[in-house]
């Protein structure tokens, strides 16, 4: 990218109009050339799984497919900034990544003499990345560019999406796959922020593989069988002690389509989770650091970055726990919890975490979602909470494929702070919690057939 290793020019900002046509540039420039059958594909991680996106959206003509890893569509919702119009950490974390990557200067042997000008100017203008962001802290035009959901039939190139449940980019595969025209198909294995021929936890995939055969047969024709694949080929884990870092996670590979999910709903009233309503008055007044054993919110450097046991938050949060599962309970998707709140501030947050609670009383987080109640109705219009009225909220948590075995409990655990994953709210807070439901999706699609070849990759550099 312009302004970034041993090219010229400056970066102004993530994902800028001049950045995907000069992506544009390139695409027409390789399908020009004598080696190229005039088919074009485009792959990438995290950034690079966000241009796939972006550039597929504005659909240069050679470029027939992509393959998206750990990216969204959605740039407020879904991204290192901001989550359920919650400021993220992460923000200040990742900016300050991007300032040290891109402030290098460029290799002499590469740029030559002009190495010095060239790195002198980009410190003189490289920019901060946090201060652009914490000015659009709603969903302004200034997130909607390079957000594809605004209008995900722009994209005409055949997509595979790949995502990880131990990575903060896991909710796009589904959007994609529901929502393109395309070809599309998605991959969600239990890894962290890598590419899964390598990632962690196991087990891996042969990814190589797979992406070959996804280019042999859109940007060759060959007949491949890819479009024979199920929609979405998920990772569904078991139930393992809770630990900041895995090295395997147990489980099996699952089908299933979102869109028909079975739903089971519990209900929150005083005696915790239930199948039936009942009276609940519970408050909401938590420690501000609530939120010390969440994690990272994107884990990507082989560290103990995994949410770790939930009992130290769980104990000065707000919990609703089921009696101990008589059947297994397969959550595949989004679970969703609607609650009636009062709150005595007009700005407020929650964060909701679905808990597996195990027979020796560890608690493993199994997906979680936040929200500031002021975007309860619109990310791109606030509105401040009415003081001491109720409200109906609702918070989506993140997709997942999780087991909870016959024995455990449920735990629906209510926060109002979340920190550091979050940053709090302007002031002291409490909210009442008068009632509400838990729905979560359940696996009704299990393929026995689905099978990946084992990860292949080159050998490593000696160095």
């Amino acid at each position: 990218m312009r302004g970034n290793g041993d090219s010229e020019g400056l970066m102004e900002d993530e994902y800028t109009a001049q950045e995907l046509a000069d992506a544009v540039e390139v695409i027409n420039w390789a399908a020009a050339q004598p080696w190229c059958n005039g088919n074009v594909g485009m792959m990438g991680i995290s950034w690079g799984g966000f241009n796939a996106l972006q550039v597929a959206a504005l659909q240069p003509e050679p470029l027939k497919a992509i393959i998206t890893l750990c990216s969204t569509v959605d740039r407020f919702a879904d991204d290192i900034h901001y989550k359920g119009g919650c400021m993220l950490g992460e923000n200040l974390g990742w900016s300050s990544t991007m300032l040290s990557y891109s402030s290098r200067a460029p290799d002499p042997a590469l740029v030559g003499d002009k190495w010095r000008e060239m790195w002198l100017e980009r410190l003189e203008n490289e920019p901060h990345l946090l201060e652009t962001w914490v000015e659009h802290q709603h969903r302004d035009a200034y997130w909607k560019h390079g957000s594809v959901c605004e209008d995900f039939s722009a994209i005409k190139a055949a997509t595979l999406a790949i995502g990880g449940w131990g990575d903060a980019y896991k909710n796009a595969v589904q959007q994609l796959v529901e929502n393109l025209n395309a070809p599309a198909k998605g991959i969600i294995g239990p890894w962290i922020h890598k590419y899964p021929h390598f990632a962690f936890p196991e087990p891996r995939i042969g990814f190589l593989q797979e992406a070959k055969r996804w280019w042999d047969r859109w940007l060759k024709g060959l007949e491949t069988g890819v479009e024979a694949d199920a929609d979405l080929r998920l990772f569904q884990m078991e139930s393992e002690p809770p630990r900041a870092w895995y090295l395997e996670r147990k489980g099996r590979w699952v089908a299933q389509d979102f869109r028909h999910a079975a739903q089971h709903q519990f209900h929150l009233n005083g005696d915790g989770l239930a199948d039936h309503p009942g009276p609940v008055d519970r408050l909401v007044d938590c420690p501000a650091d609530v939120g010390m054993n969440a994690g990272e919110y994107c884990a990507i450097w082989l560290g103990p970055d995994l949410p770790a046991d939930q009992r130290r938050d769980d104990a000065f949060s707000v919990c609703f726990d089921s009696e101990p599962l008589a059947t297994a309970l397969g959550v595949v998707g989004a679970p969703v919890v609607e609650f009636d709140v009062k709150s005595d501030a007009p700005v407020a947050q929650l964060a909701v975490r679905l808990n597996d609670v195990r027979p020796d009383g560890s608690v493993v987080r199994v997906t979680y979602g936040i929200l500031n109640l002021t975007h309860r109705n619109s990310a791109e219009n606030p509105e401040p909470m009415p003081v001491g009225q109720n409200v109906r909220v609702r918070v989506s948590l993140d997709q997942i494929a999780y087991e909870i075995p016959i024995g455990h409990k449920i735990r629906v655990a209510v926060s109002n702070s979340y920190w550091p994953l979050i940053w709090p709210a302007p002031g002291k807070t409490t909210i009442r919690i008068a009632g509400g439901t838990v729905s979560l999706p359940l696996l009704t699609e299990l393929d026995e057939n689905i099978r990946f070849e084992p990860p292949e990759a080159a050998a490593p550099w000696n160095i």
